[in-house]
C-alpha cells in the first residue's frame, strides 16, 4: 500500500471535522482489518517527524501525525541510513514493534540496497557482527528463520 496516510477511510467521511490521530488510526485499523480477514500481510510506509528524520535512533514516538498507526500497526520497523552505510551499499533496518516475536531479537541488522534498481538483498554474516543490539550469538543474524512461514512465496 503506497503511503498509508494519504489514503481515505470508509468510516469517517471527507471534509469531516477529526484530528489527524484519529483519522490515521482509523485508516490503520481498516487496512488491518483486510489483511485479516484475507489473510495477506499489507505493507506500507509513513513519515517520521523532524527529530525523527535527523535521528540515528528512531523510535516508535517519531512517528509522524498519529501515534494511533504504531498503536494498530503489527510489525514496525525503520530504515536508517547513514554516510558510512550508504558508502558501504547498506541500510540498518530497526525493529520498533512486533507482535509476532520478541523484537528485541535481530533489533538491529543491515541490509545491502541497489538504489539504481530500487532493491534489497541480504549481505555477509560478518557485516552484522559489530551491530550493537543486533540480537543473539546462537542464531543468523540476517534471517528470521523458519518460525512462521504463513507468507512463504509472497511475492511483491
Amino acid at each position: 500500500m503506497d503511503y498509508l496516510n494519504i489514503c481515505c477511510s470508509a468510516r469517517i467521511r471527507a471534509g469531516s471535522n477529526i484530528n489527524s490521530y484519529t483519522y490515521v488510526k482509523s485508516i490503520a485499523e481498516e487496512l488491518r482489518g483486510l489483511a485479516v480477514e484475507y489473510n495477506l500481510p499489507i505493507v506500507s510506509a509513513t513519515q517520521t517527524t523532524r527529530s525523527g528524520f535527523t535521528s540515528s535512533d528512531p523510535g516508535l514516538e517519531d512517528t509522524s501525525e498519529s501515534f494511533g498507526l504504531p498503536a494498530t500497526a503489527d510489525l514496525m520497523f525503520a530504515l536508517i541510513t547513514s554516510e558510512d552505510l550508504e558508502a558501504l551499499g547498506q541500510i540498518m533496518v530497526k525493529q520498533l514493534k512486533n507482535r509476532y516475536n520478541d523484537p528485541s531479537y535481530y533489533k538491529r541488522f543491515t541490509v545491502g540496497v541497489d538504489r539504481a534498481k530500487m532493491k534489497l538483498y541480504d549481505i555477509d554474516q560478518s557485516g552484522q557482527m559489530n551491530i550493537i543490539d543486533a540480537g543473539h550469538d546462537d542464531k543468523p543474524l540476517n534471517t528470521f528463520g523458519n518460525r512462521d512461514k504463513k507468507f512463504e512465496g509472497f511475492k511483491v
